[in-house]
């Protein structure tokens, strides 16, 4: 039966002054200092007190979620499954706290879920599996950081993954799952003076190689990558109906940075019109796939890594966000303002895109060259 409220409504939350609190069916929404409005819990389920913060209203909190977060909670004592510090009746392997986890950022608003999800599935769940959650340990953690670069893969994008496992670890805590967090994460050293991109001839065999491919995706994922900048998630999430030929746009609603529009090449207009103009009936996706529940492509390191060998290049330093670094440091050297770079690329700050104008110096050095002839003989 639904909860009726006659206190915790829009109308007695709008007259809170900041430091006021209403309380009502276990339920608490604060007025804070900063304007800010908390949800919190204070019930009893199956003798035990949970006392909690939910969420902030800033967070797309409400109390519709609180009163979905009460209603589960007593689904799962009901279940036998509610994980508390003291006495909890299941122990939780890593697992299900992966899935709980994702579940409850969801509910919250939490952000990059789509990130988090697939560095989870990928390889921080297939690694820990069903191990206790309160059992993970930092000498875990160190062979999870070993296995990754045995792999191939970069400092960067372990880091990535381990700034996910903290992320679980301290919720699981502040939610209740476990007494305390059980490991000390380190991260790796990660090198920012050098970015690795392609030269213009390298460029050419790269593409020449992915066109005899065997893969029909990797051609069109690589052009599209070095003629945007778009990261390799936002090129394989990629939907027909957000394919602007007229305008020359891609629209990325869920862009690591933000929702955005990427600007494209003459060229590539040509490229996407070809493709646009073949698709099936009913096709949502440019790179769709049937095997997976989001119905798009999400890897494509195998034939890149294929394509990368055949063009005489070394797979273990040119990845998929390679492409990124190089459409990227080609519009630096090429003159484009820094700004405009920053709009193309979609980067947070402009700090990030500075360090691109530093890959060499040619041109830098013609730049000099142009002030040299502008002052002449004045000199």
């Amino acid at each position: 039966m639904a909860l009726k409220f006659k206190k915790l409504t829009r109308t007695g939350i709008r007259k809170l002054e900041m430091g006021e609190r209403i309380l009502e069916h276990g339920i608490i929404f604060e007025r804070l200092p900063s304007g800010d409005g908390r949800y919190s819990v204070n019930i009893m389920v199956d003798g035990e007190r949970i006392h909690r913060v939910i969420g902030k209203e800033s967070d797309n909190v409400t109390r519709k979620s609180v009163e979905d977060y009460i209603s589960k909670a007593k689904t799962d004592a009901r279940e036998e499954r509610l994980h508390l510090p003291k006495g909890r009746k299941v122990v939780l392997g890593f697992r299900q706290a992966a899935e709980n986890y994702l579940g409850r950022l969801s509910m919250e608003g939490g952000k990059d879920l789509n990130f988090k999800k697939m560095r989870l599935e990928k390889h921080l769940v297939p690694f820990f599996k069903d191990t206790p959650l309160s059992k993970i340990s930092t000498f875990d953690v160190e062979r999870f950081k070993k296995n990754r670069l045995s792999e191939g893969a970069r400092n960067g994008t372990i880091n990535r993954e381990l700034a996910c496992l903290s992320h679980l670890l301290n919720k699981s805590e502040e939610w209740g799952w476990m007494a305390h967090r059980p490991a000390k994460i380190n991260r790796l050293k990660e090198d920012r003076g050098k970015i690795n991109y392609l030269t213009k001839t390298q460029i050419g065999s790269l593409i020449d190689a992915s066109k005899q491919d065997q893969s029909s995706a990797v051609y069109p994922f690589i052009v599209i990558g070095l003629g945007t900048a778009m990261r390799k998630s936002e090129i394989l999430a990629i939907k027909l109906e957000n394919i602007n030929l007229e305008q020359r746009c891609i629209y990325i609603p869920q862009a690591k940075a933000g929702a955005r529009v990427q600007p494209i090449t003459g060229e590539l207009v040509k490229l996407l019109r070809g493709y646009l103009d073949s698709a099936i009936k009913d096709q949502v996706w440019l790179f769709p796939s049937q095997r997976l529940e989001q119905g798009h492509t999400r890897w494509i390191e195998k034939p890149f890594r294929r394509v990368v060998k055949a063009s005489g290049l070394d797979p273990k330093v040119i990845t998929p966000h390679t492409l990124r670094h190089t459409a990227i440091t080609h519009l630096v050297q090429a003159g484009v303002d820094l700004p405009t770079v920053q709009r193309i690329s979609g980067h947070k700050t402009l700090q990030m895109v500075v360090r691109y104008s530093h890959q060499n110096g040619e041109h830098i050095q013609e730049a000099m060259d142009k002030l040299e002839r502008r002052y002449g003989k004045n000199m």
